[in-house]
């Protein structure tokens, strides 16, 4: 069999096995909820099922799949539970990441088992210093998603110099270097164990250290390493599509859940409610609202695969506004099938409460700005310099 061949029966293979582990991460969503991290038996699961080796170099021992198959596992996972989806979206794609550090740094991690789980928090809310040949850390960092299993930790800093602007770097260190503090009480995405980290003073060797810039155009270090198409693609699109997934996931969940609901509910009086016309329209709408929403993500992967670096600013605007679209619309959709199914809808083991809480939270991510994703693609049409640089 072909090169090729083989990715494409890898790929069906891995999206098979994120189908099948879907029925375990909505079984355990509740539980992840209470404990406010992801479950130990799901992450357990999702390693022996090698779902983080996706983006890994297969000179590194992972599956090097590409953006198509990413895609199809992150919305299969996203039917099971958003918090966990977005946990195990968000470690592949780190790994992706990672690729892009200097190449003996990836020799060294990816040597044990061929990826590792290591939350990013790209806001650079630490500052740096040179030191050596190295960079000495210290801050605090919100977001760090998979915080309670994580192998190593990738926190953004602004490097101070004496002869020019600060410039945002990435730097990677194992989780045992920093400190965790619990500070993840929210309404939504709770399963997600987003706490915080905390660096005093920390030196960072030079082979652990990477500008952010590298990774934003598709023209990282990464690209001069591997070979393949995925190492030589902009960061943004990839990182704002691990976001969007557990969304058209948990949609796509929520208007089935009420199509087979409403097949027998009565209404007071004795209604069914699936005779009632307001019943036909709402459904309707948010069927269509998620059909909309994946065309837009797909639609969006397809012109990633097909552009890469090579991807004009414009193109760039596009795919971020049209990831921000797609989300609402998944909110849309869920918030429609919350309202017209009653009050039980309300009551903590209801899950499609949990599913509008989460997405109402996931959306704020700053990714999903959609009045802002919208006035920078305009922007973009017009040619003018654009309010906001990551695209």
């Amino acid at each position: 069999m072909s090169t090729v061949g083989l990715s494409k029966s890898l790929a069906t293979e891995v999206i098979g096995r994120a189908r099948t582990l879907a029925p375990l991460l909505t079984e355990h969503a509740a539980e992840a909820e209470r404990l406010r991290r992801p479950v130990d038996a799901v992450i357990r699961a999702l390693e022996d099922a090698e779902i983080f080796k996706l983006m890994v170099p297969r000179r590194h021992g992972g599956f090097e799949l590409d953006l198509d198959t990413f895609f199809d596992v992150g919305v299969a996972l996203g039917e099971g539970d958003a918090s966990m989806a977005w946990v195990a979206n968000f470690y592949i794609e780190h790994n992706w990441i990672l690729c892009h550090f200097p190449e003996t740094f990836q020799e060294q991690i990816f040597a044990a088992r061929g990826y590792v789980l290591a939350p990013v928090m790209f806001a650079p809310s630490g500052t740096a210093f040179r030191d050596g040949d190295g960079r000495r850390l210290r801050g605090r960092w919100q977001w760090a998603s998979g915080i309670a299993h994580a192998d190593w930790v990738v926190p953004g800093a602004l490097e101070m110099t004496d002869d020019g602007p600060p410039q945002a770097w990435l730097f990677a260190m194992p989780a045992s270097d920093v400190r965790v503090e619990d500070t993840w009480y929210v309404d939504g995405m709770s399963g997600t164990g987003s706490a915080d980290v905390v660096i005093d003073d920390l030196f960072v060797p030079k082979e652990r250290c990477l500008t952010m810039q590298e990774m934003m155009s598709g023209d990282g270090p990464g690209s001069q390493i591997h070979n393949g198409p995925l190492y030589r693609t902009p960061m943004f699109p990839i990182l704002t599509l691990a976001a969007a997934m557990p969304a058209l996931g948990q949609a796509r969940v929520c208007v089935r859940r009420f199509r087979e609901r409403t097949q027998e509910r009565v209404l007071l009086g004795g209604v069914k409610q699936v005779n009632r016309a307001s019943v036909h329209i709402r459904l309707a709408r948010a069927e269509l609202l998620v059909t909309d929403a994946e065309s837009l993500m797909r639609q969006t992967v397809q012109d990633v695969c097909a552009r890469r670096n090579a991807a004009t600013i414009e193109d760039r605007a596009r795919w971020a506004a049209q990831l921000a679209l797609g989300v609402d619309y998944c909110k849309q959709a869920i918030r429609a099938m919350c309202e017209i199914s009653g009050g039980s809808t309300h009551f903590l083991n209801n899950p499609m409460q949990r599913a509008l809480r989460d997405v109402e939270t996931l959306s704020s991510h700053m990714v999903f700005d959609l009045d802002q994703r919208l006035e920078v693609f305009g922007r973009a049409l017009l040619g003018l310099e654009l309010s906001f640089p990551m695209v």
